[in-house]
């Protein structure tokens, strides 16, 4: 009888003192300032080298390449 009402209280203490060790996870925001990495253009990156409109025309060719209507307009051709 003392045995499972011992278990219990350990349990249940182990509990408590588990959750007592938790921290709060809430990010404390300031108003009107980003705090985190700033982000660069796409067309920043190695392949392109601050070229823009190189960037757009890859962007461009690669829609091309998935629409739907130019792949099926392309089957119907061979």
């Amino acid at each position: 009888m003392i045995r499972p009402m011992l278990v219990t209280v350990v349990a249940s203490a182990l509990a408590v003192a588990l959750a007592a060790c938790e921290r709060p996870q809430v990010v404390n925001y300031k108003q009107g300032t980003y705090q985190g990495k700033p982000d660069t253009p796409p067309y920043a990156n190695a392949p392109f080298n601050d070229n823009k409109e190189e960037w757009e025309r890859s962007i461009r060719a690669r829609q091309q390449a998935q629409s739907e209507y130019t792949l099926a307009k392309g089957r119907v051709s061979q």
